[in-house]
Protein backbone atom coordinates (compact mmCIF):
# COMPACT_ATOMS: atom_id res chain seq x y z
CA UNK A 1 0.00 0.00 0.00
CA UNK A 2 1.47 3.49 -0.94
CA UNK A 3 0.86 6.47 1.48
CA UNK A 4 0.71 9.75 0.19
CA UNK A 5 3.88 11.12 0.30
CA UNK A 6 5.67 11.69 -2.57
CA UNK A 7 8.94 11.44 -3.70
CA UNK A 8 11.64 14.12 -4.28
CA UNK A 9 11.11 13.12 -8.39
CA UNK A 10 7.39 13.08 -8.06
CA UNK A 11 7.20 16.77 -6.11
CA UNK A 12 9.48 18.62 -8.73
CA UNK A 13 7.20 16.81 -11.83
CA UNK A 14 4.16 18.20 -10.04
CA UNK A 15 5.75 21.25 -9.18
CA UNK A 16 6.81 21.54 -12.82
CA UNK A 17 3.63 20.73 -14.49
CA UNK A 18 2.15 24.20 -11.75
CA UNK A 19 4.57 26.47 -13.41
CA UNK A 20 4.26 25.48 -16.93
CA UNK A 21 0.46 26.08 -16.45
CA UNK A 22 1.09 29.25 -14.43
CA UNK A 23 3.44 30.38 -17.78
CA UNK A 24 0.52 29.19 -20.59
CA UNK A 25 -2.25 31.23 -18.76
CA UNK A 26 0.22 34.55 -17.98
CA UNK A 27 -1.15 37.47 -20.48
CA UNK A 28 1.71 39.31 -21.82
CA UNK A 29 2.20 42.30 -22.02
CA UNK A 30 1.66 44.45 -25.34
CA UNK A 31 2.69 48.12 -26.43
CA UNK A 32 4.97 49.84 -28.58
CA UNK A 33 8.61 49.98 -28.28
CA UNK A 34 11.34 51.92 -29.62
CA UNK A 35 14.87 51.77 -31.50
CA UNK A 36 16.41 54.56 -30.93
CA UNK A 37 19.83 55.21 -32.68
CA UNK A 38 22.26 57.38 -30.41
CA UNK A 39 24.28 58.41 -32.91
CA UNK A 40 22.19 60.02 -35.72
CA UNK A 41 18.54 60.14 -33.43
CA UNK A 42 17.20 57.76 -35.95
CA UNK A 43 14.09 55.75 -34.18
CA UNK A 44 12.72 52.43 -35.36
CA UNK A 45 9.09 52.10 -33.66
CA UNK A 46 7.66 48.73 -33.38
CA UNK A 47 4.19 47.21 -31.87
CA UNK A 48 4.11 44.06 -30.51
CA UNK A 49 1.43 41.77 -28.73
CA UNK A 50 4.19 40.19 -26.42
CA UNK A 51 6.54 42.86 -25.21
CA UNK A 52 8.38 39.93 -22.99
CA UNK A 53 11.95 39.77 -23.76
CA UNK A 54 11.57 42.10 -26.56
CA UNK A 55 14.75 43.67 -26.12
CA UNK A 56 16.85 39.84 -26.45
CA UNK A 57 14.66 39.25 -29.11
CA UNK A 58 15.10 42.20 -31.32
CA UNK A 59 19.56 41.70 -30.64
CA UNK A 60 19.25 38.63 -31.65
CA UNK A 61 16.79 39.23 -34.97
CA UNK A 62 19.31 42.25 -35.71
CA UNK A 63 22.75 40.24 -34.49
CA UNK A 64 21.92 37.39 -36.92
CA UNK A 65 20.68 40.14 -39.80
CA UNK A 66 17.21 39.06 -39.90
CA UNK A 67 14.66 42.22 -39.44
CA UNK A 68 12.04 44.31 -41.69
CA UNK A 69 14.24 47.29 -41.78
CA UNK A 70 17.41 47.13 -44.23
CA UNK A 71 18.46 50.75 -42.96
CA UNK A 72 17.83 49.89 -39.39
CA UNK A 73 20.27 46.49 -40.29
CA UNK A 74 22.74 48.53 -41.78
CA UNK A 75 23.29 51.17 -39.13
CA UNK A 76 23.20 48.27 -36.92
CA UNK A 77 26.54 46.66 -38.00
CA UNK A 78 28.07 50.37 -38.94
CA UNK A 79 27.61 51.45 -35.52
CA UNK A 80 27.36 48.65 -33.56
CA UNK A 81 24.80 47.16 -30.78
CA UNK A 82 26.48 49.84 -27.95
CA UNK A 83 25.04 52.69 -30.27
CA UNK A 84 21.31 52.24 -29.66
CA UNK A 85 18.64 51.85 -27.12
CA UNK A 86 15.25 50.30 -26.57
CA UNK A 87 12.43 51.87 -24.81
CA UNK A 88 9.03 50.71 -24.21
CA UNK A 89 7.10 54.08 -25.02
CA UNK A 90 3.70 52.92 -24.20
CA UNK A 91 1.82 49.57 -22.65
CA UNK A 92 -1.54 49.06 -22.96
CA UNK A 93 -3.48 48.20 -19.63
CA UNK A 94 -4.40 44.52 -19.45
CA UNK A 95 -7.80 43.20 -19.20
CA UNK A 96 -9.57 40.90 -17.24
CA UNK A 97 -10.30 39.23 -19.96
CA UNK A 98 -8.37 36.81 -21.12
CA UNK A 99 -10.28 36.07 -24.13
CA UNK A 100 -9.86 40.09 -24.79
CA UNK A 101 -8.94 40.94 -28.14
CA UNK A 102 -6.18 43.50 -28.49
CA UNK A 103 -5.57 44.36 -31.72
CA UNK A 104 -8.07 47.03 -32.35
CA UNK A 105 -6.50 48.98 -29.15
CA UNK A 106 -3.37 48.32 -30.47
CA UNK A 107 -3.58 48.99 -34.07
CA UNK A 108 -5.29 53.00 -32.36
CA UNK A 109 -1.84 52.99 -30.00
CA UNK A 110 0.31 52.34 -33.20
CA UNK A 111 -1.48 55.40 -35.19
CA UNK A 112 -0.78 57.60 -31.97
CA UNK A 113 3.02 56.96 -31.96
CA UNK A 114 3.33 56.93 -36.10
CA UNK A 115 1.69 60.19 -35.86
CA UNK A 116 4.07 62.13 -33.49
CA UNK A 117 6.78 60.51 -35.81
CA UNK A 118 5.64 62.38 -38.55
CA UNK A 119 7.13 62.14 -41.72
CA UNK A 120 8.22 58.82 -40.80
CA UNK A 121 11.32 59.39 -43.97
CA UNK A 122 13.18 62.26 -41.98
CA UNK A 123 12.86 60.71 -37.95
CA UNK A 124 12.38 56.74 -38.41
CA UNK A 125 13.77 53.93 -40.07
CA UNK A 126 10.02 52.83 -40.33
CA UNK A 127 9.12 52.09 -43.91
CA UNK A 128 5.68 51.84 -43.72
CA UNK A 129 2.90 53.16 -40.92
CA UNK A 130 2.20 49.45 -40.10
CA UNK A 131 4.73 49.28 -37.15
CA UNK A 132 3.64 45.57 -35.71
CA UNK A 133 5.88 43.67 -35.37
CA UNK A 134 5.25 40.38 -33.50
Amino acid sequence: MRSNRHTFRELCMIEKKRMKQEYKNKVSEKGIYAIRNKVNGKVFLASTLNLYNIVERTKFRLSLGNYPSEQLLKDWKSYGEESFEFEILEKLPLKDDGAYNYDEDLKILEMIWVEKYQPLAEKCYNERESIRMV
